[in-house]
């Protein structure tokens, strides 16, 4: 549940979550690291409930990575059977709360089973505007950014693009996440301090927010721990607030 303290002007838009430490979990318990992604699962639903609770409108999660195709191939087939388990189970949840699915990376990659059941409750829930899940799939930064360079390359030598065009903004609407909210807050578990190629683009100026929970234990509580630390943090986007604003008044007046 969210902090009571906080008011709808402090709670984020838009939170993006690395999964982080389900093979740790797996391991510290004995057991095998598909344990510990099944274990992972009930942690996206705590999340998916924290965000609703909390107002918190669009959740996005780094399920698989480009990177993650280099895994043992028993251990893919594992996650990929879980992420079908997944959706089946909580599609109703999705219709129940009006939460839009929505993919970003290539889908492509995945299995036909996988990207059978995504592709059919994409479309069902296309409708809804309350929540937002976007699930990262095969999904990689860095090759977002190179297919929507490709992509505006592909239209300018059509020419429909001229190049001195080009601007922020073009290359954001070329992008998966095009038509969703930068995410405000960033969450990676299980201690480690980095981004891994999510959303790099997109987190420009998100609030980030370390934690040594590993991803299976993290709860409601842990969520509200993170929304709390962010309500604190003053997101300035590269200017001064009022108040910075108002201590560099004078030497700004000194210098004229």
């Amino acid at each position: 549940m969210a902090p009571k303290t906080l008011n709808n002007a402090q709670v984020p838009v838009h939170v993006a979550i690395i999964m982080d430490g389900n093979g740790r979990w797996a391991k510290k318990k004995g057991l095998a690291r598909i344990e510990g992604h099944r274990a992972g699962a009930k942690s996206v639903e705590a999340a998916m409930r924290a965000c609703r609770e909390s107002g918190v409108r669009y959740l996005t999660l780094y399920a698989f990575s480009t990177e993650n195709w280099s895994r043992p191939k028993r251990e893919i087939m594992g996650l990929m059977g879980l992420l079908v388990a997944f959706m089946n189970k909580n599609e109703p949840e999705l219709h129940k709360h009006r939460i839009r699915l929505r993919v970003i990376g290539r889908i492509e990659d995945l299995p036909a089973s996988a990207r059978f059941v995504l592709e059919r409750v994409i479309k069902a829930t296309r409708g809804y505007d309350d929540y937002h899940l976007i699930l990262a799939l095969s999904y990689g930064a860095r090759d977002e950014i190179a297919r929507a360079a490709r992509a505006l390359a592909r239209k300018a030598k059509k020419g429909e693009l001229n190049p001195e065009t080009v601007d922020e903004a073009m290359i954001a609407r070329h992008l998966d996440t095009a038509g969703i909210p930068d995410p405000d807050l960033l969450i990676r578990t299980s201690g480690e301090m980095r981004l891994s190629n999510f959303l790099l683009w997109q987190a420009s100026y998100a609030e980030l927010y370390f934690t040594e929970v590993l991803w299976p234990d993290f709860r409601e509580k842990d969520f509200s721990g993170a929304l709390e630390t962010y309500s604190r943090r003053r997101r300035r986007f590269g200017a001064l607030d009022a108040e910075e604003s108002r201590e560099a008044e004078p030497a700004r007046k000194e210098k004229a």
